[in-house]
Order: structure tokens, then sequence, then C-alpha cells
């Protein structure tokens, strides 16, 4: 961890804090001046600055919209001895994480440090994950005309609803939309308003001061405020809360907010993108979602298409996530083509979600050196493979010559079962099981990989059922 940075011409209270933050094990640098602070910037960055405004040789305010400019993500806590408005608000319209009155409990100080330091490790977090993410993948005439979109948006900070199913991709597009736009160089804050609860959600967007409830020991800034300069996305917005809609109409409205329990009104800089997977205009026809918001959010409509729209770009898919997760798998990561087609014949309605969760399941389970195949897809995607002809499963499985026990089709029974009109021929589960493994067997010479593959269930599975018909097979 970087150390943290105070900044204060006053030595008692640098000598304060840098014992009290050594005993927390945290690391700290001191500076007397702004002069000095911008110099270091050069070289180096904290993990948190803690600056007072009133120095000799330059003001702290004046320093903390300098930093605001080279490192927006950089928490900084402001300290002054002038308690006063004019001070406040300054410190947080600059972007201020957090304002510290003098003189202060140095308890206090210290936990308002450590939340900064976890805003600051979340902030690295995210800046990791967005770049690690690539740029989105998708070959289909679909998905061209979403990047042509987002193309003809990256010079503009309009507000954009984003719609489409769950796991399509909405927040891939927010990220790219923030990336490519004037705002790329402020901060992206996301919140999927579905997730939090409605009591507590009002404080997470618009922040609240110390007193407003039981627990709100200290000011918390909300998300409006977090974003400041940047982008903010606004993840399952037909999930918020019909009264919410409205305080959220009024920042769209004039950029102004209230935290929860303040008198003071902040203004909102930041762009809004939305995104949801639920029809909003149905939504306001039943009156769970205020119109006038609607239009307000759907300036520009972005629909994000499923992938049982463009399976073409599964494949490619697959290849990403398999390059993605190819450390869960010692045996190498690989995919048969039967594996991406029953992929392209399945709903999915996880869609590439969906997928890279049954490679990641697949991968981990894997105790062989073959590609993934068609026993790797899980039960589910099984089922409604089955549901096309016997002819055609068959097919699929073993276009040599049919197992000879019957025509049969996957299910829960160790993968198949026999179908009505040959029930006459088994008397129970155990003798399904037995005659399917040892068509099976002598269909692969007795290699239980190949079994495993041809009846779509894992090498662990046939190792066990060997064990329970050891004779017969």
């Amino acid at each position: 961890m970087k150390p943290i940075w105070i900044v204060d011409d006053d030595q008692s209270i640098r000598f304060v804090l840098e014992k009290a933050l050594a005993r927390e094990d945290l690391l700290v640098r001191s500076f007397t001046n702004t002069r000095d602070v911008l110099s270091a910037l050069e070289d180096d960055v904290p993990q948190v600055l803690v600056s007072d405004i009133r120095m000799p040789g330059g003001s702290g305010i004046d320093l903390l919209t300098r930093v605001k400019e080279l490192h927006p993500g950089l928490p900084v806590i402001v300290m002054t001895a002038y308690s006063d408005l004019d001070s406040a608000v300054s410190a947080f319209q600059g972007g201020a994480f957090e304002y510290l009155p003098k003189p202060f409990d140095v308890p206090k100080a210290v936990e308002l440090i450590r939340r900064a330091l976890d805003e600051s490790m979340r902030e690295e977090v995210r800046d990791e994950r967005i770049a690690q993410m690539p740029e989105m993948l998708g070959q289909a005439p679909a998905m061209q005309d979403v990047f042509r979109a987002i193309g003809r948006l990256s010079q503009s900070i309009v507000t954009v609803l984003i719609t489409g199913e769950s796991g399509s991709g909405k927040e891939l597009v927010a990220h790219a939309l923030h990336k490519h736009s004037p705002r790329s160089t402020g901060p992206f804050v996301a919140i999927n308003t579905a997730a939090i609860p409605k009591d507590l959600l009002e404080s997470e967007l618009f922040g609240h001061e110390r007193g407003a409830f039981t627990g709100a020991q200290t000011t918390r800034r909300g998300r409006f405020e977090q974003a400041d300069g940047g982008t903010l996305f606004l993840d399952e917005i037909g999930d918020m809360p019909f009264d919410l809609q409205t305080r959220l109409l009024r920042v769209l409205s004039d950029g102004q907010f209230y935290r929860v329990g303040g008198h003071n009104p902040l203004r909102s800089n930041v762009r809004v993108i939305a995104a949801t997977h639920q029809n909003l205009e149905e939504r306001v026809k039943l009156g769970h979602f205020r119109e006038d918001l609607f239009h307000r959010l759907n300036v520009v409509p972005l629909h994000i298409p499923s992938l049982r729209e463009r399976p073409e770009d599964i494949a490619v898919l697959v290849e990403h996530f398999l390059a993605k997760h190819r450390v869960l798998c010692p045996w190498g990561s690989k995919a048969a083509a039967e594996f991406v087609e029953g992929l392209q014949k399945s709903r999915l309605k996880g869609n590439a979600r969906e997928v890279e969760n049954i490679i990641r399941k697949a991968l981990a389970g894997k105790d062989h050196e073959a590609p993934l195949g068609l026993g790797d897809l899980p039960p589910h995607l099984w089922r409604e493979l089955s549901e096309g002809t016997t002819e055609e499963l068959q097919e699929k499985i073993s276009p040599a010559e049919p197992i000879s026990v019957a025509e049969f089709e996957p299910s829960n029974l160790f993968g198949r079962v026999l179908k009505d009109n040959d029930w006459n021929l088994v008397r129970s589960v155990k003798r399904c099981e037995r005659l399917l493994l040892e068509a099976a067997m002598q269909r692969t010479g007795g290699n239980q990989s190949e079994t495993a593959r041809l009846l779509g269930v894992t090498p662990r599975s046939i190792y066990n059922k060997l064990r329970q018909h050891p004779s017969n097979c």
C-alpha cells in the first residue's frame, strides 16, 4: 500500500497524525506546503491525501483542484481551522472526499482516513477491472450497429438508456461510452439500484449528513458526488423505488440535490447512463415508473441484442472466456466444435454471463486433456437440446451407428432414459443404466473418457458407474 500524505504547515498537526497513523501500521509522508506536494506528484502518488486549506505559499483548495485534474480517483481530505460554510462548499465542489474541521478528535480523524483508504482501494480494483476488460466482442451485424452507435456518441455527454437482457453486456457498453467520451479522465461510478435495499439506496445515491439517521456517525458522500466530472451508471433503473425516482428526476432536471439530512444544495456535474432489462414503457403504463423520468433517461436509447440474436458471436466469446479462465484447468483449455454448436443451439437466457459461467465450471471440473465437448454442457442445456427429433439427437451423440439398446434422449437418469415404448425391456433405473453403460463401453472399446463424451456425462460419473456395475462392463 502506498503512503498517506499529510500537508500542513502546523508541525503539531503533522506530528499527531503521523503518530496516530503509525500506530495503525500505515505509512505516512508529510509536507509543509503545496509546492512540495505538486513536485512529489511528478514521481509518486499517495493512497490518500490529507491537506490543510490555508497555508503559506499556496491554497489547499488550489492543491485539491490540481490533484483532481491529475488523479481524479485519489481521495482528498480537506482540513481547516476556519469552519465556515464557504470553506466547506469550496472543498466539496472541488471534489474533496471529506471535510475535517479543526480541532478534530484524533480517533475520528483516523477513522475518516481509514474510510478514504477503503475508497481508494475500491477505486484501484475498479480501475484494474476496467483495464482488464476487453473492448466489446462481436462480429454479428447487430453488434456492429452497437459499435457504430458508441462511435457516434464518442464526442457527446448526452444521457443514454441501455436496454437488453441480463448478461448481455450492458455494463460493458456503459464502460465503452465513458471510455470514449470527453469525460474519460473522470471517474466511472456504477450502482445497481436493484441490489441495494430501499432504505439505503437514497443515502448511496445522494450521501448523508452526520446524524441524519441512526448509525450516521459521519458525513458520507453519495455516488453523485463520487462521480463528479465523470459518469454515473445506474444499472437496473427499472427497479428504482417510485419515491426515489422523483429525487432522481430533480437532479437530472436542474443538476442539484441534497444529502439525506442536509440543508445546503449540492450541484451534480455527471453524465448519467442508465440500464435496464425491463420494458420501461410498459412499467410506465402500469404506474410503476415515472413517465417524465423515462423521457429524461431515454434521450438516446441503445439496445443490446441477446446472444440468441447473434449466435455467430458465441464462438468468439468461447475463445475469450477459455483464455480468461485457463488457469482453472491444468489439462488445457480448448473447446470442440460440438461444444460451441451446442451453445449456439441453446436458449442461453443468461447470455454472455451464462456462457462464461458454463466455461468456468467446465474447466474447473475438467480432469482430462480432451477439449470441452457436448458432455461438458450443463444438464439444463442438454434438456433443451433433446427437444429435437430422436434422429437428430442420435446424430449429435454418435454419427456412426445408433447404440443398440434403443433410441434415447438426455434426462437426469444418468444422462439418458429409454423411450416410453421400450420400457417393457427395463424394470428399473439400475437396469437402464447398466444397458446404456454396457453399450457405450462396447462402442468405445472400453475408453472411459470417450464413453463419458458419448453419454454426455463427466469421466468421474463413468468411473462411479463402473464401480456399481463391474461385472457387466
